[in-house]
């Protein structure tokens, strides 16, 4: 039989009938096997000088996982936290990573240039996406900082390309290299 994967605890969920709150998400397309353990995300967001607010009931064991799916990590007490999720291409949710690929690459291959042809060919060999929701609402200049920590870390360390909705893929130095912003009407 599988072994389950770890499903970290989240925030409470909205008040039924409530309307959704609008919310940003950003990718790391990895070409790495594995996705590294939160403890190793959390070391280097403290050597960047941020301070992840982790639930209250995470346990080291779970900090040490491999196989984690998701977490979620505040930046500020009054603030909404960030929620970081893995899928693989293998497993659980091996379903929605090839749905993530997929509808990522259809909207790459209406690009034709190098940069697109790069971003493309990390989608095509990516072994897991890292993908980060903030609610758009509540987010502050260093809620955006902190999330670009956790972007950096996969980027860096798990040979990935960032994707952020409503912008594109972005190189290793931060420039805008394939723009998938919606058109001006």
């Amino acid at each position: 039989m599988a072994k389950e994967l770890p499903i970290l605890p989240s925030s409470a969920q909205p008040a039924e009938g409530a309307a959704p709150e609008a919310v940003i998400y950003s990718r790391v397309f990895c070409k790495n096997d594995n996705a590294p353990p939160l403890r190793l995300l959390m070391e280097f967001l403290k050597s960047r000088g941020q301070l992840p607010i982790l639930p209250p009931d995470m346990s080291d064991a779970m900090l040490d996982e491999w196989a984690w799916v998701q977490v979620i990590l505040g930046y500020a007490r009054e603030r909404k936290p960030i929620h970081v999720f893995c899928v693989r291409d293998r497993g659980s949710y091996q379903d929605l990573f090839e749905q993530e690929q997929k509808q990522f690459l259809e909207h790459l291959s209406s690009h034709d240039s190098l940069e697109a042809s790069l971003a493309q060919e990390h989608v095509t060999r990516a072994r897991f996406i890292l993908t980060t929701r903030m609610v758009e609402a509540d987010v502050t200049d260093e809620g955006y900082d902190f999330n670009g920590w956790i972007l950096e870390f996969f980027q860096e360390h798990c040979n990935g390309i960032v994707q952020i909705d409503q912008q594109g893929f972005f190189s290793p130095k931060g420039e805008l290299i394939v723009d998938l912003s919606l058109p001006e009407e």
